[in-house]
């Protein structure tokens, strides 16, 4: 079941909590964030260009808007960056004791953005929807630690994870309207073997999922049935997207917060050559 898939680093660094990895077609380079450090990158595989931007909140997720910008899920909010780099809010909610975490773009350009209290007590966090129209509505409001979102290839069906419940719970989606229905287990990670953290989902429709404290990224097929373990050499990975040329690379973020004796390459971006074949990640606002 484990694969010998050769692992690089992609991005050499230190990020307290890295997370979020997306591939931002239009401009062809990875977006991810430092949630803890307060900090948004960009890499260019292409050439090795990076960027930071530094935010004044903690940072959950950064995802690429039509037209350019990005859409930034904030502790206090949703803030979009403009194309010449100013940021405005399109949505303030600040909750004390509660920040942003883990957010994804669905197939028609909404923005699912989750929470979490800083304690993960349960029930402190939440799922939500930001439309193009920026239209705000609570999604799922009984979460702990709202993790990775995805969506099958024909966006029929929603891959959603709360990390505590250690599943990867599937929902129908109606793509027309967004409206979720019939919350099902599509698999559950068992105990020792970390917890599902971030996701994406492949063109076969296979989930792929980032374990935290399990030191693998797994592959999960449409049907739950494990079929694929891809080892890292640090215990936190955090999240997973395709990119690159053709979208075969897999990119992994990792995280260092917590341990006492970090992995040299804990807080890096890794990534898997060839992996398999992404699905193109749509831009907020269609």
């Amino acid at each position: 079941m484990t694969h010998p898939a050769a692992v690089e680093v992609a991005v050499r660094a230190q990020a307290e909590l890295g997370e979020g990895p997306t591939w931002d077609t239009a401009a062809a380079r990875l977006i991810w964030v430092d949630i803890l450090g307060r900090r948004v990158h960009t890499y260019d595989p292409a050439t090795g260009r990076r960027t930071v931007r530094t935010t004044e909140q903690h940072v959950g997720a950064a995802k690429p808007r039509a037209g350019g910008g990005l859409v930034l899920n904030l502790q206090d909010g949703i803030g979009l960056v403009d194309p010449d780099g100013s940021l405005r809010m399109a949505h303030r909610e600040a909750v004390p004791g509660r920040r942003a975490n883990d957010a994804a773009v669905a197939p028609d350009g909404s923005l699912w953005a989750g929470t979490m209290r800083y304690d993960e007590a349960p029930g402190g966090g939440t799922l939500a929807r930001l439309t193009a129209d920026g239209t705000y509505t609570t999604v799922l409001a009984d979460v702990a630690v709202s993790n990775g979102t995805g969506w099958s290839p024909e966006g029929r069906l929603m891959y959603y994870v709360d990390s505590p419940t250690r599943r990867i719970d599937v929902f129908d989606h109606d793509p027309g309207s967004g409206r979720i229905s019939g919350r099902r287990t599509l698999a559950e990670v068992e105990d020792g073997a970390g917890f599902p953290d971030g996701l994406t989902v492949d063109a076969d429709g296979c989930v792929w999922v980032a374990l935290w404290d399990g030191g693998a990224v797994r592959r999960y097929t449409p049907d739950g049935r494990l079929d694929r373990v891809v080892e890292l050499p640090v215990p936190r990975g955090t999240a997973c997207a395709f990119g690159g040329t053709g979208l075969t690379d897999l990119y992994v973020t990792t995280a260092r917060t917590g341990l006492t004796a970090p992995h040299p390459l804990a807080g890096s971006v890794l990534v898997v050559p060839d992996a398999g074949k992404g699905l193109a990640q749509p831009a907020y606002g269609g």
